[in-house]
């Protein structure tokens, strides 16, 4: 009886168990980051999890910027991921589309070559002299080129899943009535895909708003982007040692993928909850 009633309470006790872990995993970066942006550069020299004897942080804020260009950068960043992110969800829906309407060898292969893009990364040093040859080496255009072709396995992997959960009567009846298939796919099935683009939106704003590593190699220093000012600035001799302005830094450029999150935060968890995983 005692080890049943052990059993018993363990059970009750792994929710909360997990939910503290979570809360510690994720909640003790975050103070890290808050505590550290509101200090003065003395107390910042070395970070830790000590409230600031008095708080700085909008006076940290203002000074970066002022200093560190984040308007700029922020256009910049506006300026790659608002393409990439529309052109890889409305080509990712459309492949995904067709590969889960096709019931065929040929199908199935193209939707693992499709994914594979999931666990192989790209090859920096091709990609760029790929772009050289084109005329696109850092230029925005080919930035993002290179982020549609890298997030698009990403996109269809959720989307094809989700499509599959979608009756094909609907379309068949938009055939009926003579719609073309662009049109079954525009009015019919990428309305009903607003769950899981949602999902996809979030993940690949992610990945694109913080990438510094392709960016980097692809666009350099021809482009302000809100990451590479930030690897720029944080190795100068500005921000050179000064972990409040960093912080603060990383704070503003935050913000803006915190604002999408809590605004399309329903449709997230709908589009995990319902397609992503089936």
């Amino acid at each position: 009886m005692n080890g049943l009633s052990d059993a018993s309470g363990w059970r009750r006790l792994q929710p909360a168990v997990a939910l503290v872990l979570v809360v510690a995993s994720i909640g003790t970066p975050l103070w890290l980051v808050l505590v550290t942006a509101a200090k003065s550069q003395s107390e910042a020299l070395q970070p830790d999890l000590s409230l600031p004897s008095t708080w700085h942080l909008l006076e940290n804020l203002g000074q970066v910027w002022a200093d560190g260009k984040v308007l700029q950068g922020a256009l910049g960043s506006l300026l790659v991921v608002v393409p990439s992110v529309v052109g890889v969800l409305l080509f990712g829906s459309m492949a995904a589309w067709i590969l889960a309407r096709r019931a065929s060898r040929i199908s199935a292969v193209l939707y693992a070559l499709a994914i594979s893009g999931i666990v192989l990364p790209p090859a920096v040093v091709t990609v760029v002299l790929l772009l050289r040859q084109l005329g696109l080496a850092g230029t925005a255009v080919g930035m993002i080129g290179v982020y549609m072709g890298i997030y698009m396995s990403t996109v269809i992997f959720f989307v094809t899943g989700f499509v599959r959960t979608i009756p094909v009567s609907l379309e068949e009846a938009a055939q009926l009535d003579g719609a073309s298939p662009f049109r079954v796919f525009w009015l019919v099935v990428l309305p009903l895909l607003r769950p899981v683009l949602a999902t996809a939106t979030i993940l690949v704003c992610l990945y694109v708003w913080n990438d510094v590593f392709y960016a980097f190699f692809v666009i350099g220093g021809r482009l302000d982007t809100l990451p590479l000012n930030l690897f720029r600035v944080a190795s100068a001799g500005l921000y050179l040692n000064n972990w409040h302005l960093i912080f603060s830094y990383v704070i503003l450029m935050s913000l803006p993928l915190v604002v999408v999150f809590a605004v399309a935060q329903r449709k997230i968890i709908s589009g995990i909850t319902s397609g992503a995983v089936k």
